[in-house]
């Protein structure tokens, strides 16, 4: 087994997914790269961390790599039915590089380099001891004389991670520089390439204007629908997971619904969503939803940049945070750099690493595990001002609603919209359910919160599922320019309640009080006005 040549590591880490019981199959992927190639062999896939790169990475290893066989892998897969798959299983010579892999204790670039330069050339060498192979060749060189000397021996290069080099400290951008010179004189027009499948979390674009990439045709998540099903898992793909985790545990205690609220969201190119994988397997193995999310890094600097009030950009996430959308244009060329001067180049930042989404040019909080890193940054970070209290509020918010205290209320909802840096002025009820989202942040704690949902005979505009049924549930409904006591008879005529009741002939499981929650605000005399009132 050679360092990158051959190497077994990509196979034994597959084939331990493969026996994994939340295993998806996603083996289509190797015949779509094989026909993608003939039109273009350069392909690189950019995603954000947790969407299965790495993996889809070791399955192609698994696949085209000589001199193993793999077949009791891939028989059972679906590949297995695709015209390619004897023609090519296990047909290829494979060179793959984790570009994240540093040496012990390396502190430059030259350290860096030479550990992937060094073990090729040794793993080529020790490949082909007839041909006489000079170790004192660059690695492009080498591989050119094994294509001259063997009447056309081509490689497959899989590189996982291939930005990695752009995260470590020691890199400058002198080194960068070098790195990218690096890549195009071993890839580039070299007819010992056969294909060239780069993974990563930063867009080659930024690089297509010189020479240096622009053979690669980069497919990200927001902008190319070709292999996006690959990357994460579709509804159905979860569906088919939950089934198998209620057959294999005990005591389940992850519910669909929850799974969709905590991992979906992800939009596509295509207009479809996705699921966090990893967020979604880590469910089912541990039994309960949480949150799974693993910061570091460029995500710290990212919220670094959000707490200097860019162009407005605490603003703009209090109204991500309550649950509303922000328009924008995506630059994805900002997450190469930290020098993030503008929201645009922020929000794309944060796009490319997956802390937002982004549909119809606008990027919002896709789900509840990524809503709470977002929480945690409003709660905790004082240097966010005014937003950090209003979030701060929310719990006094919740148990004066709880107990009908809506002199408490008010006084919350008018300190929540007339804070020294106003962010809405109520000329909808979309702007004041934004803020009513705000001032119940911590409610979700304890309560599935869904804003307007199908309940009796309409729709409501708020409505908390409490988690432990035997809490209150509340039914919440806002007017602008109309009393409280229009809201609470809207509530009572369209039977709202109607979603915490039973079906026929069954007990309801939810046995708390069924609160109906009135909120008004009068652009007259710019007060607001609540009314809470138990339902029967």
């Amino acid at each position: 087994m050679g360092m990158f040549l051959n190497n077994k590591s990509p196979i034994i880490n597959y084939r331990k997914m493969t026996v994994n019981p939340y295993f998806v199959d996603k083996s289509e992927l190797i015949c779509e790269l094989i026909r993608n190639s003939y039109a273009n062999q350069y392909i690189c896939i950019t995603r954000p961390r947790r969407f299965g790169k790495t993996v889809m990475a070791n399955m192609l290893a698994a696949f085209f790599e000589k001199n193993t066989d793999s077949s009791d892998i891939f028989d059972s897969l679906k590949i297995s039915q695709y015209d390619e798959y004897k023609k090519h299983l296990n047909k290829h010579e494979i060179i793959y590089i984790d570009f994240s892999e540093v040496p012990d204790g390396c502190s430059s670039y030259k350290e860096y380099i030479t550990r992937i330069t060094t073990g090729l050339k040794s793993d080529l060498i020790q490949k082909y001891p007839e041909l006489g192979l000079d170790a004192d060749k660059a690695v492009w060189d080498v591989l050119s004389e094994i294509l001259d000397k063997t009447n056309g021996q081509q490689f497959i290069f899989i590189m996982d991670e291939w930005d990695a080099v752009f995260h470590m400290s020691f890199i400058t951008d002198k080194d960068k520089d070098e790195f990218l010179l690096f890549l195009k004189s071993l890839l580039k027009s070299k007819a010992y390439v056969e294909i060239a499948y780069m993974t990563g979390i930063l867009p080659i674009a930024k690089y297509s204007g010189g020479s240096e990439l622009n053979m690669f045709a980069e497919f990200q998540m927001t902008t190319m629908e070709m292999f996006s099903e690959y990357f994460g898992f579709s509804d159905n793909e979860v569906d088919e997971l939950y089934s198998r985790y209620l057959r294999l545990c005990k005591n389940p205690k992850v519910s669909r619904e929850g799974l969709r609220e905590w991992y979906d969201g992800y939009r596509i190119a295509s207009g479809g969503r996705l699921y966090n994988p990893r967020s979604v397997v880590f469910a089912f193995q541990y039994n309960q939803l949480s949150d799974y999310w693993t910061s570091s890094g460029p995500y710290d600097e990212i919220f670094y940049y959000i707490k200097n009030n860019i162009d407005d950009v605490r603003n703009d996430l209090a109204l991500m945070v309550a649950g509303e959308r922000i328009e924008t244009r995506i630059q994805q060329y900002a997450a190469v750099s930290m020098e993030l001067n503008t929201r645009s180049e922020i929000y794309s930042a944060m796009l490319v690493y997956g802390l937002l989404t982004y549909e119809d040019g606008e990027v919002f909080i896709p789900n509840k595990e990524l809503m709470r890193k977002f929480e945690e940054l409003l709660m905790k970070k004082e240097a966010l001002g005014y937003i950090h209290n209003l979030a701060k509020e929310s719990a006094k918010m919740l148990n004066a609603t709880l107990a009908g205290d809506t002199e408490t209320m008010e006084e919350i909802l008018d300190h929540a919209h007339n804070t020294e840096t106003p962010i809405l002025s109520y000329n909808y009820e979309t702007e004041l359910a934004a803020i009513v989202n705000l001032v119940y942040l911590s409610a979700r704690d304890k309560y599935r919160i869904e804003r307007e949902s199908k309940a009796g005979k309409g729709f409501v505009d708020f409505i908390f599922y409490p988690k432990k049924k035997t809490a209150d549930c509340i039914i919440l409904e806002l007017k602008v320019d109309h009393s409280p006591d229009e809201a609470i008879e809207q509530i009572k005529e369209k039977n709202y309640a109607l979603n915490f009741k039973g079906r026929l002939g069954e007990k309801s499981e939810y046995t708390g009080r069924r609160l109906a929650v009135g909120i008004s605000y009068s652009k007259e005399t710019k007060y607001h006005s609540c009314k809470v009132q138990e339902l029967t």
